[in-house]
């Protein structure tokens, strides 16, 4: 793990992170959204897409896109910190994938603590903002939650709002 200090605290900047502790927050049922599932495979391709997450439960099969958040400006987490046409591709294959009958969660993982809620952000990358607010209308969820960084771990911590 890579992490700096941030005002007393750690933001993870390993940008592998996130991907394994969804992983592991989601087999624990730690994702209050989701809950207990019977199965969870990573990297599953659906479309022209890879997913970082695929899972049961019981008769319900879902997809989870995970992205790591390190961008926080006044208190709220941002994301892209960098333009991403990788990132709107993958949110457009969620939606088609809720169309066909899947479940599909973008799931912000905002690596520090201590942020009041979750936005994109539109000035850095509009084509993803756009297709975050379609997606959710599609019937995607968009989740964000924090993360708790020390030295030695990072792990999933508590929801934040998300504000398209």
């Amino acid at each position: 793990m890579i992490a700096a200090a941030k005002d007393g605290g750690w933001v993870n900047v390993d940008s592998q992170a996130p991907n394994p502790v969804a992983f592991e927050a989601l087999k624990a049922g730690q994702l209050a959204e989701i809950g207990e599932v019977n199965f969870v495979k990573r990297e599953v391709t659906y479309g022209d897409s890879r997913f970082d997450l695929y899972y049961e439960k019981d008769e319900e099969r879902g997809f989870i896109e995970v992205k790591g958040v390190t961008l926080e400006q006044g208190g709220i987490a941002m994301f892209p910190d960098a333009p991403t046409e990788r990132g709107t591709k993958h949110v457009l294959e969620l939606a088609k994938a809720v169309q066909g009958g899947y479940t599909g969660t973008v799931l912000f993982v905002v690596q520090m603590k201590g942020c009041r809620g979750f936005t994109p952000y539109r000035d850095m990358d509009p084509a993803l903002a756009d297709a975050l607010e379609e997606a959710s209308r599609q019937g995607v969820r968009i989740l964000a939650y924090e993360a708790v960084v020390t030295e030695q771990e990072i792990v999933l911590g508590c929801g934040l709002p998300v504000h398209l």
